[in-house]
């Protein structure tokens, strides 16, 4: 990802969506583009148009903390979006090349991690790593997504699963509301990687694929959700309602362990069973 260009394109999005009357200036009647004006957004920052142009230009590096903090404010940003930005003011250099965890361990996941995935044995859940590629899950996460040990690694990523498997979009009810989900995950990565090859890979791949995914990733959407709900469409077991979680237990800040319970008694969690029942007998 160019980062200078990324950052312009974040800035002027996020100006687009706003309008006078949001912030409280006056509305002069027809605009040329869509949105705040820079020359505002710079009044609303109380800095200068110049410092703002600078910052829209991407040369953030000559922009100090408090304007970025002050242009945050301006354009109403929400603490995603706010990390989003300083990771596009301030990227980091020295994490571009580092490793995960489970690679630096020796190319696999810990076998305590597999072990407390596999305690989970009514809870779907699965370990994801960085790019959205998912590295573990048990047998639970197989039986309720797929199975990910038949799906090579290249593509058992959480944006090739997305939008590039067409099961997906039987699966999730509201799949339009998934996929913005995983581009905006998708987003806060390339934001703390912007100079990633393998990230920038798979965005260059999903963006060949998919017309839904450029779509969504003009957008600028930035992911903030560590909780929420689904509901999965598991024919014949019907409709399955989860809420799910964001856990980091690896102590690697790339991974996340994603953990999807249903409520006790609930028809979701009696389809689980069944669903697990029904794999067992066929795993033997």
């Amino acid at each position: 990802m160019d980062t200078p260009n990324a950052l312009r394109d974040f800035l002027r999005s996020r100006r687009a969506r706003l309008h006078p009357h949001d912030v409280g200036l006056p509305d002069h009647g027809v605009r040329r583009v869509r949105g705040l004006r820079r020359e505002e957004i710079a009044t609303l920052a109380a800095v200068s148009v110049e410092h703002y142009i600078r910052l829209e230009r991407g040369q953030a590096s000559r922009v100090s903390d408090t304007v970025l903090d002050a242009v945050a404010d301006a354009l109403r940003l929400s603490p995603g979006e706010r990390q989003y930005l300083r990771s596009l003011a301030r990227p980091s250099a020295p994490a571009e090349g580092a490793r995960s965890g489970t690679e630096a361990d020796g190319g696999g996941v810990r076998p305590s991690v597999q072990r407390v995935l596999d305690s989970m044995s009514d809870t779907p859940a699965y370990l994801v790593g960085r790019g959205g590629v998912v590295l573990a899950w048990n047998r639970p996460a197989s039986d309720v997504f797929a199975d990910f040990a038949l799906i090579p690694v290249e593509r058992r990523t959480v944006g090739q699963l997305v939008f590039t498997d067409p099961q997906a979009r039987l699966l999730y009810v509201d799949w339009e509301a998934k996929a913005r989900e995983a581009v905006s995950y998708l987003r806060t990565e390339t934001g703390k990687r912007p100079r990633d090859p393998e990230l920038a890979r798979e965005i260059r791949h999903l963006s060949e694929c998919s017309e839904d995914f450029r779509r969504l990733w003009s957008e600028q959407h930035v992911l903030e959700t560590t909780h929420s709900t689904v509901v999965l469409r598991r024919p014949p077991y019907g409709l399955l309602e989860f809420s799910w979680e964001a856990l980091r237990m690896t102590g690697d800040p790339d991974e996340i362990v994603l953990v999807y319970t249903a409520v006790p008694g609930s028809p979701s969690a009696g389809a689980l069973r069944a669903m697990s029942r029904a794999a067992e007998a066929v795993r033997g």
